[in-house]
């Protein structure tokens, strides 16, 4: 059995308990995190930390503890759990003042509550994904317009998850006004003539640690990048595809509806960025 956080107390998961009049149960308002740990150490922190933070303010959310007490915490539950490889779930909403409004609480009398749970992978950083590649199907993006904040709103990516699933594939691009947003759970990037192409960020899009540390590590190894626009039939004539996140790190895709990319197989690019991000996490891990 796990031991969870929550609200400043370390519990079995079977005793872990938030109130029914919770903001995040009731509005879904609340944010969230999800760091790696490979090798015991915490991959990324620092910027899951940042974007926590842009997140709670761009809501008007309190924090509800500082940077070093989530780094403890998140240390914590390595070492309770014993977690060589997995997954750090961190969930911030604007609590409970013992009622359901519309309106806000106000932030100097109701608490933010704050859980923390963790889950373990073996095997994280071997995906056999990453050697396969996954399918993708495309589907329409009707989502809220202030994606780039990292909400527990994700009914819409579950349900095109399931959609991905019925089609008998991993995952789902999401297009609007005839431009490829992101994945479900992942941004998205095609390979045209060994240039990296992906779109830029904005409130369309969740601005992903792993996409920044991504793109930043291909810089510096001389790849050439391009933020822009790119359509499902573009990337259809690709010859590469794939996407990043935190769990999945750099992982190709080798069909779109029905589509090979390429090969049909993971090309050359997507497994060296692979390659070069986790030899970079694991040495600035902590």
């Amino acid at each position: 059995m796990r031991t969870v956080y929550v609200n400043g107390e370390y519990l079995p998961e079977d005793q872990a308990k938030i109130s029914i009049f919770d903001r995040g149960f009731l509005m879904a308002d609340g944010v969230y995190e999800v760091t790696s740990v490979l090798d015991g150490k915490l991959i990324a922190f620092d910027g899951h930390a940042e974007r926590l933070t842009r997140s709670m303010n761009e809501l008007d959310m309190r924090a509800p503890a500082t940077t070093e007490e989530l780094l403890e915490i998140h240390r914590e539950l390595v070492r309770l759990n014993d977690i060589k490889d997995g997954l750090i779930y961190l969930q911030v909403t604007r609590g409970s003042d013992g009622d359901r409004d519309f309106a806000f609480p106000d932030p100097d009398t109701t608490a933010p509550s704050l859980v923390l749970f963790t889950q373990s992978k073996p095997g994280l950083a071997d995906n056999p994904a990453a050697r396969d590649g996954i399918r993708v199907i495309s589907i329409e993006d009707i989502r809220w317009g202030r994606r780039d904040i990292k909400t527990v709103q994700l009914l819409y990516p579950s349900m095109g998850k399931m959609m991905a699933k019925k089609a008998g594939v991993e995952d789902a691009w999401m297009v609007e006004d005839g431009f490829v947003t992101e994945g479900t759970s992942n941004n998205a990037y095609i390979v045209i003539d060994g240039k990296i192409v992906t779109r830029e960020t904005s409130s369309d899009i969740l601005h992903g640690i792993t996409r920044k540390a991504v793109l930043e590590l291909a810089r510096e190894a001389q790849m050439q990048v391009e933020e822009r626009n790119f359509t499902i039939e573009e990337a259809q004539q690709a010859d590469e595809a794939f996407v990043t996140s935190a769990s999945a790190f750099v992982t190709p895709v080798v069909e779109i509806d029905g589509a090979k990319i390429g090969s049909g197989t993971p090309g050359k690019l997507a497994p060296r960025l692979r390659e070069i991000y986790l030899e970079e996490m694991r040495k600035t891990a902590i």
